[in-house]
């Protein structure tokens, strides 16, 4: 059962309903798909479950080519020096992590660069509340992720009880003067909710919990989510009351199957810039320097054990 709802639909960022599964095909419907990302065809088959989407190659074979976009993108952005904030927002193990992955893998990191912080220190908590997060802010030709943001008051500090009342009331009336002032200044700012059912995240926490590989994602904090269900769902039900702004809105992920959600989260953020292919700079391989040149002997050099043949 969704946290959005509970007669088997996704609540979209303005509060109208559709379809599970069928975000995709919604937002072809709304006109958001631009700059020739995807044909129908295309669009059609990664969001239909018994399509030719189905299986690894086909989602390897998606996911590059919209990571291919997203290097123009990244061009583009460098090119018009042009400023963007994403926020990954959502439910412990609904996927933002896999998400920034998928985005950032093929990307220069001095473009594009991801936020991560952790618990404030004692003099980060006697700030401005979004003081911190000023600090990350990107410059002119810059794109950068937040892997969560100054949306934890809302939710986790709300809570956990790691904000007083005032404070969070506080946060609530700032924040979206916040955002308008950043989007002012001439910030492109999108941001991503996350969205898993219940079911879905006890399969992935059971999964981090018997897989090593994976232990170090889950923590006491995580688990406690888990008892504390039905408050974080009402907490981002106020939060979106509040935030969910004309000038800045969310855009709720379906993140039952991760491989979507990740394809539709790309495509969506490549249809909210507009960006033109810009023709790359010629570039020519010179031939090898083979001056004579007498190199140390090998066995002077300390090679690692080559276990692997």
């Amino acid at each position: 059962m969704s946290e959005e709802d509970t007669s088997g639909g996704e609540l979209s960022s303005t509060g109208s309903r559709f379809p599970r599964g069928d975000a995709v095909a919604k937002m072809r419907d709304d006109g958001l798909l631009r700059n020739g990302h995807g044909t129908k065809e295309q669009v059609a088959a990664v969001g239909n479950e018994n399509g030719p989407a189905k299986g690894a190659l086909r989602y390897e074979k998606e996911l590059r080519r919209l990571q291919i976009e997203l290097v123009k993108l990244q061009e583009w952005i460098r090119h018009e020096r042009l400023r963007v904030v994403v926020l990954f927002e959502g439910r412990d193990a609904a996927g933002k992590g896999g998400a920034i992955k998928r985005v950032t893998e093929t990307l220069n990191p001095r473009i594009c660069r991801v936020v991560a912080l952790g618990t404030p220190t004692e003099r980060e908590k006697t700030q401005w509340y979004f003081q911190r997060y000023v600090a990350h802010l990107p410059a002119a030709g810059e794109m950068v992720l937040f892997d969560r943001s100054w949306y934890n008051r809302a939710g986790v500090e709300r809570v956990m009880g790691f904000c007083t009342e005032p404070e969070y009331l506080e946060f609530m009336h700032s924040c979206p003067e916040f955002e308008r002032m950043l989007i002012r200044s001439g910030i492109i700012l999108i941001k991503y909710w996350f969205s898993v059912s219940d079911e879905e995240q006890e399969r992935r926490f059971r999964e981090r919990l018997e897989d090593p590989t994976k232990r170090w994602k889950l923590s006491a904090m995580d688990l406690e989510s888990r008892r504390r269900w039905a408050d974080y769902s009402r907490a981002k039900d106020e939060m979106f009351a509040m935030t969910d702004t004309r000038q800045a809105p969310w855009f709720v992920v379906n993140a039952e199957n991760k491989k979507r959600a990740r394809l539709n989260v790309i495509l969506h953020l490549l249809s909210r810039i507009e960006y033109q292919e810009l023709a790359p700079e010629k570039l020519y391989l010179p031939p090898l320097d083979r001056k004579k040149y007498t190199r140390p002997p090998l066995h002077e050099q300390n090679f690692i054990p080559a276990v692997y043949r």
